[in-house]
């Protein structure tokens, strides 16, 4: 993983399990910390100069195509292209975008699905998903249909469980409990799991052309700038 990924990540990650500890209540203020945290060291670079306003915007629009798109499917129990869309992001772009897109994406979404003491814990899984979807596809020859299919899959149940694990910290049942969560949710994850399956095998080639023809054309977030 690039270092510089390290410590924001595990700044968040102490954040969000102290937060649902001792501050619930205080979700909003801690959702939007975890935005700065998420956009600090993309900040940082540009202060320097080695980012530009349009970086910032192509992420805003990634951000924004995938929490649009989780809306129209809100009826439907965790069928929504939110995942595939950041999954996306963080193979072509990197880990760094990958998780600044994820985390907004869950944030901006939950402004018109409802904003709770749930969303700083999918800020985190989202980002997360992002974040690994940049490390485990650095590379080329990673890149093959069944590996991203299994990853989606993966991404399903993983997204789950750390919901699952939120139920369960924040008081909606004790340790005993975790394995009943964890039970209870395995029909929704399916669910999550089998669309990030279909909008992979259904839309990845599109997309991963789109998005890389935006960076190589343009200069846009490039890859060799985010590792060390």
């Amino acid at each position: 993983m690039a270092k510089k990924l390290i410590l924001p990540v595990l700044v968040i990650g102490v954040l969000v399990l102290a937060y649902t500890l001792f501050l619930e209540k205080y979700y909003l203020p801690v959702s939007f910390l975890i935005i700065l945290l998420s956009f600090l060291p993309f900040l940082l670079r540009f202060e320097r100069q080695e980012r530009g306003a349009e970086e910032i915007l192509l992420l805003a629009i990634l951000a924004s195509v995938a929490a649009v798109g989780r809306v129209p499917f809100a009826a439907l129990p965790s069928v929504q292209p939110t995942t595939f869309v950041i999954m996306m992001t963080g193979i072509v772009f990197g880990g760094e975008s990958g998780f600044i897109v994820g985390a907004t994406a869950a944030l901006v979404s939950n402004l018109f699905l409802g904003q709770g003491p749930y969303t700083p814990w999918q800020m985190f899984a989202w980002g997360l998903l992002g974040l690994l979807s940049g490390v485990l596809f650095r590379s080329p020859s990673s890149r093959r249909m069944p590996l991203l299919c299994l990853a989606g899959f993966v991404y399903g149940f993983l997204f789950g469980w750390i919901m699952d694990t939120w139920f369960v910290l924040a008081g909606f049942g004790g340790a005993e409990s975790y394995l009943a969560a964890y039970a209870a949710s395995t029909l929704f994850n399916l669910n999550h799991s089998i669309c990030n399956v279909v909008f992979l095998l259904l839309f990845y080639q599109p997309f991963y052309r789109v998005l890389e023809r935006v960076k190589v054309k343009y200069g846009l977030l490039s890859e060799n700038r985010f590792y060390s």
